[in-house]
């Protein structure tokens, strides 16, 4: 391997790591921080929505394709911004207390997932537009494993640092003030350590029309949004009113299943009246980057397979924080170790055995075998709710003092737990990095950001969509049946991979995928940044 590739690779590591640092902090650590604050489960479910900006970063993309901030270049100018926009939101989350102040903290996690989605649309840019074709398989392993190292610090080893009998008994803001820190100092690695890109051609649009067109967009989902909490709770109340009422749920979950419903509707009106706003007001790079896609063969169903990938794994994990530490009653410190740390690495060797096992089967194999192994370890966590836990001896993990994160006395861990996260951790580790390399391989450079800030709004959507649903479902059927629930939801991603067979192939050998510079020999490039 060159020096040159060395580092590209090395690059996308380390931006592997600051993407998946934030996630988190506004996902399972911040579960945690609600769990043990007293805020019940079905709140904190709907306090999943805090994730809404990954699912529609697609929005303001195109602004991060069509412009670019003096001084950085077009990639790592947006980079250096939006890391230091993440400390200063992560710090002022740390300064408000969430039982006390709900609205305000929830709003401070958008800001905070926000800001996250809008690095992840520049890393993931910057990443495709710098890896030729040949390294997209490892570099997609490898951006994995930096991510899923970021997980295993905010989301594991923070779960051991505020445990206060087993941990260093932190507390949860101070938690969320050293991750600010963490990304004042990746903004540094990214203004100073990062390869330039070769020059990537730049959207052609009229500036005016664009940043017209963005604020079309805000007001059109403003508006929608007003309108939807003024008229759509007392739709939905009454749609079904009468139909929970005949049902023996409690009342207050009655008005959850109401509250869903109201969401849904404000989405059905909100998004059409975006898409209406950016064409009205010519929002030009936005319009350019979803055509150019769209006319690729299978587009329309690519994006239907997108959506539906992952949606088993989004169900099963989408509340794992609060199953583990409330209904299962596992031990914080137990839950870091096996859950994050642990299951986190093995998440790495998934990904990275993933990429390996690529290079033999190809795109549309791996996607199927990885898609399979994802559906069937759902059923790992059914067998746990189904009394799995203690069925297995326990293992003692003796204590240890490592610095950065110590256990004060010897720790029983349940080997069912392990065992079924292992399982969980390998295959979706396997799966992420077959999906990476499939979204890699739809973009074209010249709308990297906004091509791949769509193709992975899509993808979040099972993630952060679930949420909701996943609450009021758990507390109306069960943990066991929810599992259940969770490995059916996987199979229609499945079949449909099954039918998109000879595009996803075609993905595989087709010479367009060696996008534009990324083939052009070393001497032929040169910076823009």
């Amino acid at each position: 391997m060159s020096p040159a590739a060395a580092h590209r690779l090395i690059a996308v590591t380390v931006l592997g790591f600051a993407s998946g640092l934030p996630l988190a902090l506004t996902g399972q650590a911040m579960q945690a921080w609600l769990t043990g604050a007293g805020v019940d489960i079905a709140t904190i479910g709907f306090l999943s929505l805090v994730g809404l900006p990954y699912t529609f970063k697609f929005l303001w993309a195109p602004l991060m394709d069509r412009f670019e901030l003096p001084g950085l270049g077009r990639r790592r100018g947006w980079l250096v911004l939006t890391q230091l926009g993440l400390a200063a939101a992560l710090w002022a989350m740390a300064s408000t207390e969430p039982a006390g102040s709900t609205r305000a903290f929830a709003l401070l996690a958008v800001l905070v997932a926000f800001v996250s989605a809008s690095q992840d649309v520049v890393i993931d840019a910057y990443r495709t537009d710098l890896l030729p074709a040949a390294e997209r398989g490892l570099g997609a392993s490898l951006g994995v494993l930096g991510y899923r190292l970021a997980m295993i610090v905010s989301g594991g080893l923070a779960l051991i640092w505020v445990d206060p009998s087993q941990g260093g008994g932190w507390t949860w803001p101070e938690v969320y003030r050293l991750m600010a820190g963490v990304m004042v100092v990746a903004a540094i690695a990214s203004a100073t350590l990062l390869p330039r890109l070769v020059h990537a051609p730049v959207p052609v649009s009229v500036a005016r029309h664009d940043l017209l067109g963005f604020a079309a967009v805000v007001v059109a989902v403003v508006a929608g949004f007003l309108v939807s909490e003024r008229v759509m709770p007392g739709l939905a109340r009454l749609l079904v009113g009468d139909l929970l009422a005949a049902t023996t749920l409690p009342a207050t979950l009655q008005q959850r299943w109401v509250d869903l419903l109201a969401l849904l509707l404000g989405i059905g009106l909100t998004l059409p009246l975006a898409a209406w706003a950016a064409r009205a007001a010519r929002f030009e790079t936005l319009l350019g980057g979803l055509s150019n896609y769209f006319a690729q063969p299978g587009a329309i169903g690519f994006l239907a397979f997108i959506v539906l990938y992952k949606l088993g794994d989004a169900f099963a994990g989408s509340l794992m924080t609060p199953f583990l530490l409330k209904t299962m009653a596992y031990s914080p410190a137990e839950v870091g170790v096996v859950n994050k740390v642990i299951g986190l690495w093995l998440t790495i060797a998934g990904a990275l055995l993933g990429g390996a096992l690529m290079l033999k089967l190809g795109l549309w194999r791996s996607l199927m075998a990885f898609g399979v192994l994802q559906m069937a370890s759902n059923l790992g966590f059914w067998w746990l709710a189904s009394g799995g836990k203690g069925a297995l001896p326990a293992i003692t993990l003796p204590a240890f003092d490592w610095g950065f994160v110590s256990i004060a006395q010897p720790t029983p861990v349940d080997a069912g737990l392990l065992l079924v996260v292992a399982g969980e951790n390998l295959s979706g580790g396997m799966g992420t990095a077959a999906f990476v390399a499939f979204l890699m391989s739809l973009c074209t450079q010249r709308f990297t950001a906004t091509q791949f800030a769509l193709l992975s709004a899509f993808a979040s959507i099972g993630r952060v969509w679930v949420g909701p649903l996943a609450g009021v479902l758990a507390e109306s059927i069960g943990w066991p049946s929810f599992f259940v629930l969770s490995t059916i939801a996987a199979l229609p991603a499945l079949l449909l991979l099954a039918w998109l067979r000879r595009p996803v192939v075609a993905l595989e050998v087709d010479p367009a995928t060696a996008r534009h510079a990324d083939d052009y020999p070393a001497t032929a490039r040169h910076a823009d940044d």
